[in-house]
Protein backbone atom coordinates (compact mmCIF):
# COMPACT_ATOMS: atom_id res chain seq x y z
CA UNK A 1 0.00 0.00 0.00
CA UNK A 2 1.42 3.38 -1.01
CA UNK A 3 1.45 6.81 0.58
CA UNK A 4 -0.78 8.08 -2.22
CA UNK A 5 -3.31 5.35 -1.44
CA UNK A 6 -3.25 6.25 2.25
CA UNK A 7 -3.91 9.92 1.52
CA UNK A 8 -6.72 8.99 -0.86
CA UNK A 9 -8.32 6.74 1.76
CA UNK A 10 -8.12 9.46 4.38
CA UNK A 11 -9.65 11.94 1.95
CA UNK A 12 -12.58 9.59 1.36
CA UNK A 13 -13.04 9.03 5.09
CA UNK A 14 -12.84 12.64 6.26
CA UNK A 15 -15.75 14.26 8.09
CA UNK A 16 -15.85 18.09 7.78
CA UNK A 17 -18.26 18.48 10.71
CA UNK A 18 -16.05 16.51 13.08
CA UNK A 19 -13.00 18.27 11.65
CA UNK A 20 -14.39 21.55 12.93
CA UNK A 21 -14.97 20.07 16.37
CA UNK A 22 -11.43 18.65 16.47
CA UNK A 23 -9.94 21.97 15.38
CA UNK A 24 -11.62 23.75 18.26
CA UNK A 25 -10.83 20.99 20.78
CA UNK A 26 -7.13 20.94 19.89
CA UNK A 27 -6.85 24.74 19.93
CA UNK A 28 -5.80 25.45 16.34
CA UNK A 29 -6.73 29.14 16.32
CA UNK A 30 -4.28 32.02 16.01
CA UNK A 31 -2.06 32.20 19.08
CA UNK A 32 -3.31 28.87 20.46
CA UNK A 33 -1.04 25.90 21.10
CA UNK A 34 -2.21 23.99 18.02
CA UNK A 35 -2.18 26.98 15.68
CA UNK A 36 -2.18 26.03 12.00
CA UNK A 37 -2.95 22.35 12.38
CA UNK A 38 -5.63 20.91 10.10
CA UNK A 39 -7.90 17.99 10.98
CA UNK A 40 -9.82 15.66 8.69
CA UNK A 41 -12.39 14.73 11.35
CA UNK A 42 -11.59 11.00 11.47
CA UNK A 43 -11.93 9.25 14.82
CA UNK A 44 -8.96 7.53 16.46
CA UNK A 45 -10.39 3.96 16.19
CA UNK A 46 -10.93 4.46 12.45
CA UNK A 47 -7.42 5.89 12.02
CA UNK A 48 -5.90 2.93 13.83
CA UNK A 49 -7.86 0.54 11.62
CA UNK A 50 -6.68 2.32 8.47
CA UNK A 51 -3.08 2.41 9.72
CA UNK A 52 -2.93 -1.40 9.85
CA UNK A 53 -2.90 -1.52 6.06
CA UNK A 54 0.10 0.82 5.77
CA UNK A 55 2.74 -0.59 8.12
CA UNK A 56 5.09 -1.00 5.14
CA UNK A 57 5.48 2.74 4.56
CA UNK A 58 9.16 3.71 4.72
CA UNK A 59 10.83 6.51 6.67
CA UNK A 60 10.76 8.87 3.67
CA UNK A 61 6.99 8.43 3.32
CA UNK A 62 6.42 8.77 7.06
CA UNK A 63 8.56 11.90 7.07
CA UNK A 64 6.31 13.40 4.43
CA UNK A 65 3.29 12.74 6.64
CA UNK A 66 4.99 14.19 9.71
CA UNK A 67 5.97 17.35 7.84
CA UNK A 68 2.38 18.05 6.81
CA UNK A 69 0.12 20.66 8.41
CA UNK A 70 -2.66 18.08 8.45
CA UNK A 71 -2.49 16.73 11.98
CA UNK A 72 -4.43 13.63 10.96
CA UNK A 73 -1.44 12.71 8.75
CA UNK A 74 0.98 13.20 11.63
CA UNK A 75 -1.17 11.14 13.96
CA UNK A 76 -1.42 8.15 11.61
CA UNK A 77 2.33 8.32 10.93
CA UNK A 78 2.97 8.00 14.65
CA UNK A 79 0.49 5.12 14.99
CA UNK A 80 2.39 3.32 12.23
CA UNK A 81 5.73 4.04 13.90
CA UNK A 82 4.52 2.67 17.24
CA UNK A 83 3.27 -0.56 15.69
CA UNK A 84 6.42 -1.11 13.62
CA UNK A 85 8.51 -0.37 16.73
CA UNK A 86 6.63 -2.97 18.78
CA UNK A 87 7.29 -5.67 16.20
CA UNK A 88 10.84 -4.63 15.37
CA UNK A 89 14.22 -5.97 16.39
CA UNK A 90 16.73 -3.86 18.32
CA UNK A 91 18.12 -2.28 15.17
CA UNK A 92 14.65 -1.27 13.97
CA UNK A 93 13.77 0.12 17.39
CA UNK A 94 16.93 2.22 17.45
CA UNK A 95 16.17 3.57 13.97
CA UNK A 96 12.63 4.53 15.00
CA UNK A 97 13.83 6.10 18.25
CA UNK A 98 16.35 8.27 16.37
CA UNK A 99 13.78 9.13 13.70
CA UNK A 100 11.39 10.20 16.46
CA UNK A 101 14.02 12.45 18.02
CA UNK A 102 14.60 14.15 14.65
CA UNK A 103 10.87 14.90 14.44
CA UNK A 104 10.20 16.50 17.82
CA UNK A 105 9.09 19.71 16.12
CA UNK A 106 6.42 17.74 14.26
CA UNK A 107 5.07 15.96 17.35
CA UNK A 108 3.31 19.14 18.33
CA UNK A 109 0.07 18.48 20.13
CA UNK A 110 -0.80 16.52 23.24
CA UNK A 111 -2.55 13.69 21.40
CA UNK A 112 0.51 13.16 19.21
CA UNK A 113 2.79 13.10 22.25
CA UNK A 114 0.60 10.87 24.39
CA UNK A 115 -0.10 8.29 21.70
CA UNK A 116 3.55 7.71 20.89
CA UNK A 117 6.25 8.76 23.36
CA UNK A 118 5.70 6.08 26.06
CA UNK A 119 5.71 3.34 23.43
CA UNK A 120 8.82 4.63 21.64
CA UNK A 121 10.90 6.95 23.85
CA UNK A 122 9.91 5.35 27.13
CA UNK A 123 10.33 1.81 25.90
CA UNK A 124 13.67 2.47 24.22
CA UNK A 125 15.12 4.08 27.34
CA UNK A 126 13.76 1.46 29.73
CA UNK A 127 17.14 -0.21 30.15
CA UNK A 128 19.32 2.70 29.04
CA UNK A 129 20.58 6.05 30.26
CA UNK A 130 17.62 8.43 30.65
CA UNK A 131 19.45 11.74 30.92
CA UNK A 132 17.93 12.92 27.63
CA UNK A 133 14.53 13.15 29.35
CA UNK A 134 16.00 15.56 31.90
CA UNK A 135 17.35 17.68 29.03
CA UNK A 136 13.88 17.59 27.47
CA UNK A 137 12.32 18.75 30.75
CA UNK A 138 14.52 21.87 30.66
CA UNK A 139 13.60 22.67 27.05
CA UNK A 140 11.76 25.82 26.02
CA UNK A 141 9.54 23.74 23.73
CA UNK A 142 6.14 22.82 25.20
CA UNK A 143 5.82 19.45 23.51
CA UNK A 144 9.38 18.36 24.21
CA UNK A 145 8.72 19.06 27.88
CA UNK A 146 5.52 17.03 27.75
CA UNK A 147 7.43 14.16 26.13
CA UNK A 148 9.90 14.24 29.03
CA UNK A 149 7.23 13.44 31.60
CA UNK A 150 4.75 11.33 29.61
CA UNK A 151 7.55 9.01 28.46
CA UNK A 152 7.96 7.96 32.10
CA UNK A 153 4.61 6.15 31.91
CA UNK A 154 6.54 3.15 30.59
CA UNK A 155 8.82 3.23 33.64
CA UNK A 156 5.86 3.52 35.99
CA UNK A 157 4.36 0.37 34.49
CA UNK A 158 7.59 -1.38 35.48
CA UNK A 159 7.34 0.04 39.03
CA UNK A 160 10.21 2.45 38.36
CA UNK A 161 8.95 5.73 39.80
CA UNK A 162 12.05 7.85 40.45
CA UNK A 163 12.22 9.53 37.04
CA UNK A 164 8.56 10.56 37.20
CA UNK A 165 9.17 12.23 40.55
CA UNK A 166 12.45 13.86 39.53
CA UNK A 167 11.19 15.20 36.21
CA UNK A 168 8.02 16.53 37.81
CA UNK A 169 10.20 18.44 40.26
CA UNK A 170 11.95 20.08 37.30
CA UNK A 171 8.58 21.00 35.78
CA UNK A 172 6.89 22.21 38.98
CA UNK A 173 7.21 25.88 38.10
CA UNK A 174 6.26 25.51 34.45
CA UNK A 175 3.47 27.90 33.53
CA UNK A 176 1.56 25.80 30.96
CA UNK A 177 -1.62 23.99 31.89
CA UNK A 178 -0.78 21.07 29.59
CA UNK A 179 2.41 20.43 31.55
CA UNK A 180 0.49 20.64 34.84
CA UNK A 181 -2.00 18.08 33.55
CA UNK A 182 0.69 15.74 32.24
CA UNK A 183 2.65 15.83 35.50
CA UNK A 184 -0.51 15.30 37.54
CA UNK A 185 -1.47 12.36 35.35
CA UNK A 186 1.96 10.72 35.77
CA UNK A 187 1.93 11.36 39.53
CA UNK A 188 -1.50 9.71 39.73
CA UNK A 189 -0.22 6.69 37.82
CA UNK A 190 2.83 6.50 40.09
CA UNK A 191 0.53 6.70 43.10
CA UNK A 192 -1.41 3.69 41.87
CA UNK A 193 1.83 1.72 42.10
CA UNK A 194 2.97 3.15 45.43
CA UNK A 195 0.79 5.72 47.15
CA UNK A 196 3.49 6.40 49.73
CA UNK A 197 5.76 7.77 47.00
CA UNK A 198 3.04 10.11 45.80
CA UNK A 199 2.15 11.27 49.31
CA UNK A 200 5.80 11.96 50.06
CA UNK A 201 6.00 14.12 46.94
CA UNK A 202 2.78 15.96 47.84
CA UNK A 203 3.89 16.61 51.41
CA UNK A 204 7.12 18.11 50.10
CA UNK A 205 5.71 20.20 47.25
CA UNK A 206 2.03 20.89 47.89
CA UNK A 207 2.57 24.58 48.58
CA UNK A 208 4.22 25.15 45.20
CA UNK A 209 2.25 22.71 43.05
CA UNK A 210 -0.13 24.17 40.47
CA UNK A 211 -3.69 23.32 41.50
CA UNK A 212 -4.40 21.47 38.26
CA UNK A 213 -1.40 19.21 38.85
CA UNK A 214 -2.53 18.55 42.41
CA UNK A 215 -6.11 17.74 41.41
CA UNK A 216 -5.01 15.33 38.71
CA UNK A 217 -2.53 13.60 41.02
CA UNK A 218 -5.02 12.85 43.82
CA UNK A 219 -8.00 11.77 41.71
CA UNK A 220 -7.77 8.18 42.98
CA UNK A 221 -7.41 9.04 46.67
CA UNK A 222 -10.23 8.22 49.03
CA UNK A 223 -12.54 11.21 49.40
CA UNK A 224 -11.45 12.32 52.85
CA UNK A 225 -7.76 12.23 52.01
CA UNK A 226 -8.36 13.99 48.71
CA UNK A 227 -10.23 16.82 50.41
CA UNK A 228 -7.50 17.07 53.01
CA UNK A 229 -4.85 17.67 50.38
CA UNK A 230 -7.04 20.15 48.51
CA UNK A 231 -7.48 22.17 51.71
CA UNK A 232 -3.80 22.37 52.58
Amino acid sequence: MSLAELKAELELTKNPEKAGIHSRFFKTGKGEYGEGSIFLGITVPVLRKIAKRYYTLNFKELQELLNDKIQTYRFIALVILVEVYKKGNEETKKEIYNFYLKNLKNINNWDLVDTSCPQIIGDYLLNKDRSILYEFAKSNHLWTKRISIVSTLTFIRKNQLDDTINITEILLKDNHDLIHKACGWMLREAGKRDQRVLESFLDKHIKEMPRTMLRYSIEKFEEEKRKNYLNK
